[in-house]
């Protein structure tokens, strides 16, 4: 809790230096305070609590994904710096987004009440929308925010009719209490219909198929950064809040719940994968890219030995991949009006650092050793095989294979073709970002107890 209110206080903070015009400072005032957040977080971890009549509940599990989640709003602040360079006099409100999104963020995996669940939902799905349409003269940012905004208000009008339908079954918005009564041997027929309907909502919000159409277009059509913000921390929010929703709430996975999350989860890898190969437009790619991810993501609801480290490492894992490929995107497309692969041809000679940081990115997301992507999925595929579910895993290792294909395009883009253009000046923050991003990346796969064992 306590994180959340200094979470909160460092967003106020952000809007106060735009009214005394200390923009300059509004940066490094902002990581030092995330810094600082991260500790106090991290000294929570032990030290399990609930707040204000369980409205929020403070857990291992909740301080893990919290720490995530700050590490990774650092890397998307000081990668604001360059980026909004061109609009000083807004840079405190786009900061200031971020803080509060990240708000948003915590309170979903630290909810202990359904209330304060979709409280969190709303404020980093507003967010969302906000920084989605923010650039106001671009027609396709213009075209995303609306399209992310209609679509989310939907699910989010599904998820809030679960939550109904639960309440109505169940007397209480408490998950401890909704527990403690699911355990009961007759449910009212509205509590299973409630979850299913949570459930859908959430599939939208990790862009698990068949609820992606949103995704590629969205991505696309949204600034760099905030492509960059919604394909790794808003992702792994969903997944951790999916997760920890089904866990609190004790629904228990019937049967044939378990084949409907076996046909999504392969549906997600399968169709991301074969759709990507088409693609020409690098954010297109990732978009694909992260709808398979989500499939992968997916199987841990299916696990039954510490799925929640599992899933934190292979959170980990990605987003820390898709920051430091974001970076490389940011700075190698940042004066061109699309973000296709030509924009890449050639970044090998001209950008040696930056192009191994981008391949390293893309092997980890393939799966390739030694990077922490290969484990995760070599943790996950494991877990999974114990969990009896052999043919998704089967089904798993031949997406990874496909997945190859669009990534290695990329790749070869970057060192087989000519330049189309010198780049020179690289920014010192994209390469502070990209670098520490991909080398946390390294240190997972080479000590994954680390982050395993947090959660065991």
């Amino acid at each position: 809790m306590n994180t959340l209110i200094a979470i909160i206080g460092l967003g106020v903070l952000c809007l106060l230096f735009e009214i005394f015009e200390w923009r300059k400072a509004i940066i490094p005032v902002t990581v030092i305070g995330l810094l600082a957040v991260l500790g106090l977080n991290i000294s929570e971890f032990n030290s399990p609590e609930a707040y204000y009549n369980n409205m929020m509940i403070v857990s291992e599990f909740s301080t893990a994904f919290s720490s995530l989640f700050i590490i990774l709003t650092i890397f998307l602040v000081i990668l604001s710096h360059k980026f909004y360079e061109n609009q000083q006099g807004k840079l405190s409100d786009f900061i200031a987004i971020k803080i509060f999104l990240l708000a948003g963020a915590v309170a979903m995996v630290s909810f202990g009440n359904l209330a304060m669940f979709f409280l969190g939902i709303e404020i980093l799905s507003i967010a969302l929308y906000v920084l989605a349409s923010s650039s106001r003269l671009s027609v396709k940012s213009n075209e995303a925010g609306l399209k992310y905004f209609l679509m989310g208000s939907f699910a989010s009008g599904i998820i809030l009719f679960g939550i109904c339908l639960i309440y109505g079954a169940m007397g209480s918005f408490d998950v401890i209490e909704i527990s403690e009564l699911s355990r009961s041997a007759e449910l009212p027929v509205w509590f299973p219909i409630g979850i299913i309907l949570v459930v859908i909502g959430m599939f939208f919000k990790i862009a698990a198929v068949p609820f992606h159409f949103w995704a590629p277009d969205v991505y696309e059509g949204s600034p760099t950064l905030t492509t960059a913000l919604m394909s790794t921390l808003a992702k792994v929010v969903a997944i951790a809040t999916l997760f920890k929703l089904l866990n609190v709430m004790n629904a228990d996975l019937s049967p044939s719940f378990q084949l409907v999350i076996v046909i999504i989860s392969m549906a997600s890898m399968t169709v991301g994968n074969i759709m990507a190969l088409r693609q020409v437009n690098v954010k297109r790619i990732l978009a694909f890219s992260g709808i398979s991810h989500a499939g992968f993501m997916l199987m841990t609801l299916l696990s039954t030995t510490n799925a929640a480290g599992t899933l934190l490492y292979y959170t980990s894992a990605y987003a820390l991949a898709g920051i430091a490929a974001f970076s490389v995107i940011l700075y190698v497309c940042k004066h061109n009006e699309n973000e296709d692969i030509t924009n890449f041809h050639g970044l090998g000679k001209t950008n040696p650092l930056l192009a191994a940081i981008l391949t390293a990115s893309l092997l980890s997301m393939a799966g390739i050793p030694i990077f922490s992507g290969f484990f995760a999925k070599l943790f996950l595929f494991n877990q999974t095989i114990q969990a009896g579910y052999i043919a998704l895993v089967i089904v798993a290792v031949v997406n990874s294979i496909i997945s190859v294909g669009y990534y290695f395009k990329l790749i070869l883009a970057m060192y087989t073709k000519e330049p189309n253009e010198e780049r020179t000046g690289t920014p010192i923050t994209i390469y502070a970002v990209a670098v520490i991003a991909i080398v946390l990346n390294i240190a997972l796969g080479l000590f994954p107890s680390y982050v395993l064992d947090l959660l065991a």
